[in-house]
């Protein structure tokens, strides 16, 4: 309060940020107090709070409200730790999750590039994929998070992989439905560089994701996401992003996209047209 003073050796409580009621944003400026929602069937966490990387849930909330209905499918190829199986429950959709390391039953073991599923049997796709190399998710080879997406190939190895994840969307997907995918830009500070310099390499994940998009889905609309993490909350943090002058990444991407049926690719003949 204004004005008042802490006692000498009076701790200050600690009070977790309020959770207001969801409601759809109207704008493409999303931002929201706490990394979860007070959920109907989930209560106050979706997903598990341990792992690293985790979707926020209210943006997943954001997504399902606006473009699905009671019953629809979501597929996420990359479902981490269930965030989005969690929002869907809430939401009475119906939903699958894969990925390479499954870390609850509910979530099928499979590679994005190659689904379980028939062609055309999701109403809405959701994708949040590694951001180049900063996390390392599972020892699996075939882990899309050992790519870099700069380096000595300047991310060629990166961007034909998640080419091939958005290729297994557009067959997956229903025609006229949507897709999201939620990804960040990254800077490598260069080791050994001059402090102040800035010197460093910035890889602008998001548009060159939107290129790749863009090539077999209309464009929607492109949301910046505030991000919230702990280090954003750190004066050191910022102290040395000032001094060494370089930017900390303060947004994530919302890239939404739409499946229209003329702008579908040309099938390979050998490409079997339902897996199983």
């Amino acid at each position: 309060m204004p004005g008042s003073r802490e006692k000498p050796g009076e701790r200050r409580e600690f009070r977790r940020p309020e959770r207001p009621p969801l409601e759809v944003f109207s704008t493409t400026l999303w931002t929201y107090p706490s990394q979860h929602y007070q959920g109907p069937v989930t209560g106050g966490r979706q997903g598990d709070q341990n792992y690293v990387g985790a979707t926020p849930s209210w943006v997943i909330w954001q997504l399902l409200s606006r473009y699905t209905r009671e019953r629809d499918l979501l597929v996420d190829p990359m479902c981490g730790s269930g965030t989005s199986l969690d929002v869907a429950q809430d939401l009475g959709r119906r939903a699958r999750g894969f990925d390479l390391v499954s870390r609850r039953p509910d979530i099928e073991a499979a590679d994005a590039r190659e689904l379980p599923l028939d062609d055309e049997s999701a109403d809405f796709y959701f994708v949040d994929p590694p951001y180049s190399t900063h996390i390392d998710y599972s020892d699996d080879p075939r882990c899309l998070g050992k790519l870099d997406a700069g380096g000595s190939d300047h991310g060629e190895a990166y961007y034909q992989a998640m080419a091939e994840v958005f290729q297994e969307a557009h067959r997956v997907l229903k025609n006229r439905r949507y897709l999201g995918v939620y990804i960040s830009d990254s800077w490598r500070k260069k080791k050994g560089g001059p402090a102040g310099s800035g010197g460093g390499e910035f890889m602008p994940i998001g548009f060159r994701l939107f290129s790749l998009l863009e090539r077999t889905f209309k464009p929607i609309d492109i949301v910046a996401v505030i991000r919230g993490n702990q280090k954003l909350s750190r004066g050191s943090f910022h102290k040395e992003a000032v001094e060494q002058n370089y930017f900390l990444r303060g947004f994530n991407y919302l890239l939404i996209f739409k499946k229209v049926e003329d702008a579908a690719p040309p099938r390979s003949p050998n490409r079997p047209r339902t897996r199983r």
